[in-house]
């Protein structure tokens, strides 16, 4: 059996994202449709930036694919995972931060088509809420 290697303090962020995306999950998926819908993500993947504060950007696929070609095709794996992306049962998220990504990508139970019926929230009051939830694990 293996042991998890320590957590190094830089790398906190990734374990708050990991844990805001499973407690959030519904939202988080609502929010993703909702901007699919408004036709936000044709071009642009949901990025969440941790710094200086968190709240969340439009990443453009355009520029994953030019930053995987900075680090030596290092990304394949990432941009075969936004190729493959289907908005109608998963939800794909960049998390940012100093100069590193995580990549949080899930399939959520209701889809996210019910998710948003059923969170019944247009998409800026979900940006608000989420960030406003985000921003209190940073603090906590």
């Amino acid at each position: 059996m293996f042991a998890a290697p320590p957590e190094k303090p830089e790398d906190e962020w990734r374990r708050i994202l990991a844990d805001f995306a499973k407690t959030n999950d519904r939202d988080l998926a609502a929010l993703s449709w909702g901007l699919w819908q408004d036709k936000q993500l044709e071009e642009n993947v949901i990025g969440i930036d941790m710094m200086p504060t968190p709240h969340f950007i439009y990443c453009p696929k355009s520029a994953i694919a030019q930053l995987n070609t900075n680090v030596d095709n290092r990304l394949r794996e990432v941009l075969g995972i936004l190729d493959g992306f289907n908005p109608e049962k998963e939800v794909l998220i960049f998390g940012i931060c100093e100069g590193q990504i995580k990549l949080i990508n899930f399939e959520t139970e209701p889809s996210p088509p019910e998710c948003f019926t059923e969170v019944g929230a247009d998409v800026n009051t979900l940006l608000d809420r989420l960030e406003a939830r985000l921003q209190g694990k940073v603090e906590a």
